[in-house]
């Protein structure tokens, strides 16, 4: 009788999951990435121009002379079961036809909001909320204080209360990282409530 040696099955690699961080523009969702990627974030940063500048306020981020004019890719493993992909969405309206092949495949979003520049951030609340797809809304904590209460954010926002409002400072990773967690556990208490609410028809 032969007798093979006893293998460990190749451990699994972990699951591939796609999420969109997206917002106004300026509000930090490169240095999110940036923050957060275990490899080199792919980025598609140009200079802008006078005539973009002229498109694009730039009051509250004078310091700012570059933007996404596709996508910022970056990828975290969170443990042994799940790997995130990040995509970042350009923050511009003149470039949201991209939004909806980035958003493809996603299971959640991030939605990053600057509350100097609160009229910048409705549209990407306002697309999240029309497409379905689960998303947290993070309050970028630039100045390390926030300048408004949350629940007068979410007022202005007007987000609803069964979406998740938190801050967060996008150079720090831990902080980062804690958000997209907020993101994952709002996609899966969306998916069991949508199959809880499923079965009780059946």
């Amino acid at each position: 009788m032969d007798s093979k040696p006893f293998t460990e099955p190749a451990p699994r690699p972990p699951a591939p999951v796609k999420i969109v961080i997206a917002g106004g523009f300026g509000v930090g969702k490169t240095t999110a990435v940036g923050a957060i990627s275990e490899i080199k974030p792919l980025t598609t940063e140009a200079a802008i121009t006078s005539v973009a500048a002229s498109v694009d306020s730039t009051g509250h981020v004078p310091a700012k002379t570059t933007t996404t004019v596709a996508l910022d890719f970056g990828c975290i493993t969170i443990d042994d079961e799940v790997k995130l992909y990040l995509f970042g969405t350009p923050g511009q309206d003149r470039f949201g036809f991209m939004w909806q092949d980035l958003v493809h495949g996603a299971l959640g979003a991030l939605v990053i909001v600057d509350t100097r520049r609160m009229d910048d951030c409705y549209p990407a609340v306002d697309y999240f909320e029309n497409a379905g797809l689960p998303f947290v809304v993070a309050v970028n904590m630039f100045d390390g204080s926030l300048g408004h209460d949350l629940e007068d954010i979410r007022w202005a926002l007007a987000v609803s209360e069964d979406v998740p409002l938190i801050t967060f400072d996008a150079r720090q990773k831990l902080s980062v990282r804690d958000a997209l967690l907020a993101v994952l556990r709002n996609t899966f208490k969306k998916a069991r409530a949508q199959a809880g609410a499923g079965s009780s028809l059946h």
